[in-house]
């Protein structure tokens, strides 16, 4: 499947995002987050990759992750398989579970990567759920407490000046500073291109003749590939509304 390229961080750092398909709950119950965290760290540690910082939402998860020898997507497609999988059979649901391809941005600023940190851990406040400090699914705990689970917690206390120093950090309200990059828009002429290895011989314009369940898997191939709805929509005739519930 053709994709566009992530952006590679000179740095290893990595603020990644995985929301679930049409924006489904990922997490039903303790078990489903502690079995995702569990994934999380088999797959990070066979591929020497570190957990820096995690929060994990109803519907998304928002990961901090440090990988030097290129191994992000290996470790989050095995841990969106076997998650989806385990997820799939546990509550008798059936299609996808996570919402295409995962985002990533690369960090490469020490003080972006504190603020990257603050902002994840911050995402239950911001959503109304509670204060970071009070919210069981992340690693603030981990970084409260000085006893690391499943982040390695070591680089950014260090770079705090230690647990109090930290503390005082996430305490200051954010500045603005940091946001999530959304992906950059794919041209008109990368659009037809991507399409076009996406598809093979099937004319854009003939994906809307085809049955549904195979009209389905193609929109979803496309969404999968980076198109935008709009750009999709165009390229074969079908609305927007269709597309967006292709999965």
């Amino acid at each position: 499947m053709p994709r566009i390229a992530r952006a590679k961080a000179e740095s290893g750092f990595y603020h990644v995002i995985a929301k679930g398909s049409g924006g489904q709950n990922l997490f039903e119950c303790d078990e489903d987050y502690l079995a995702f965290l569990s994934y999380l760290s088999k797959n990070c540690e066979k591929l020497s990759v570190l957990v820096r910082a995690y929060c994990l939402m109803t519907n998304h998860v928002h990961l901090l992750l440090e990988d030097h020898d290129d191994r992000l997507s290996e470790v989050m497609k095995a841990t969106i398989t076997s998650y989806a999988l385990r997820f799939n059979s546990r509550a008798g649901h059936i299609g996808h579970v996570f919402q295409q391809r995962f985002k990533s941005q690369p960090i490469e600023d020490e003080g972006y990567l504190l603020q990257a940190v603050r902002y994840i851990h911050n995402n239950p406040a911001k959503a109304g759920v509670c204060p970071a400090s009070e919210y069981r699914w992340s690693s603030f705990h981990e970084y409260a407490s000085g006893v690391s689970a499943v982040a390695d917690t070591s680089l950014i206390l260090d770079m705090c000046g230690g647990v109090d120093g930290f503390l005082d950090f996430s305490a200051v309200a954010e500045d603005g500073g940091y946001r999530f990059a959304q992906r950059s828009r794919i041209s008109e002429a990368q659009a037809r291109e991507v399409a076009g290895q996406v598809l093979g011989k099937i004319a854009p314009t003939d994906v809307k003749t085809l049955g549904r369940e195979s009209r389905d898997a193609l929109l979803f191939d496309l969404k999968d590939a980076g198109l935008s709805a709009r750009q999709i929509s165009r390229l074969t005739g079908i609305g927007q509304n269709t597309i967006a519930r292709a999965r």
